[in-house]
């Protein structure tokens, strides 16, 4: 089986920064030969993602806000329009209050909480939901996790239990697309530098511990993690579904 993606048609929700795991994602998938359509959330951040997404020949750029469900039926009725069909979707969103991410899990607050819940689960679900009709030969939605979402990792508090709900999110969303032919999983990726890691107190302490622990006494590359992106939107990948696939350096297999 190939990696090989041309003739295909990708959209990609996430890409922050030239940093950010989803752009790293994006680009693998462009070498690979798809067809990309790239999200950005808001006017705000509009010009910074455009600049990014149109480097890459051939990608094209949308505006979706993932909170925003007429927004999110708008996207998908225009890809219809733009591409007819779609094989492969990615969701690298996560979000939580910055205060969430700071002191005591304990101290969670409820609007904190369903905002959390709100933009990084639940957004799978609606864009997996407004993705399926465009799938009509198959395809792969893949989301990111992170190892938070099993065990405690001091200060990741609310995004944690999120990132678990994500992981179950996965896999009944696995079950009830598997009859269409649409695959879903989930990439682990270990701690990188990206914007999102930046509201992590003590993330730099997290890289270090990472980095001494794992079997291959690194922490991950991004590039490492966008390549592991194409291959679960290939082919290659054809009979993984509802799985969490670690790109960690094997941190995850320590017991300490």
């Amino acid at each position: 089986m190939s990696s090989n993606l041309e003739g295909r048609t990708a959209v990609v929700f996430g890409v922050a920064n030239k940093r950010s795991i989803a752009w790293s994602i994006a680009q693998g998938l462009h070498s690979a030969g798809a067809k990309l359509a790239v999200t950005y959330q808001n006017e705000r951040l509009k010009l910074e993602a455009e600049d990014l997404i149109l480097s890459l020949p051939g990608a094209e750029a949308f505006q979706c806000d993932v909170s925003n469900d007429a927004e999110i039926d708008t996207l998908f009725a225009t890809l219809k329009q733009r591409y007819g069909k779609l094989h492969a979707l990615v969701h690298s969103i996560g979000f939580a209050p910055a205060a969430e991410l700071k002191g005591d899990f304990v101290n969670t607050t409820r609007e904190g909480f369903r905002i959390a819940h709100d933009i990084s689960v639940y957004s799978l679900i609606a864009l997996a939901r407004g993705a399926a009709p465009l799938m009509e030969d198959g395809g792969s939605i893949l989301t990111l996790t992170y190892y938070g979402a099993e065990k405690v990792v001091p200060h990741y508090n609310v995004m944690g239990v999120a990132k678990a709900a994500l992981e179950c999110t996965v896999r009944y969303l696995a079950y009830d697309l598997g009859k269409r032919r649409i695959r879903v999983n989930a990439i682990s990726a270990g701690p990188i530098k990206t914007l999102a890691a930046r509201g992590i107190a003590d993330f730099s302490d997290m890289l270090k511990s990472h980095a001494e622990r794992a079997p291959l006494q690194r922490n991950v590359d991004v590039n490492e993690v966008g390549a592991t992106g194409v291959f679960l939107a290939s082919d290659a990948s054809s009979g993984i579904t509802g799985e969490v696939i670690y790109v960690d350096c094997g941190y995850n297999i320590m017991g300490f």
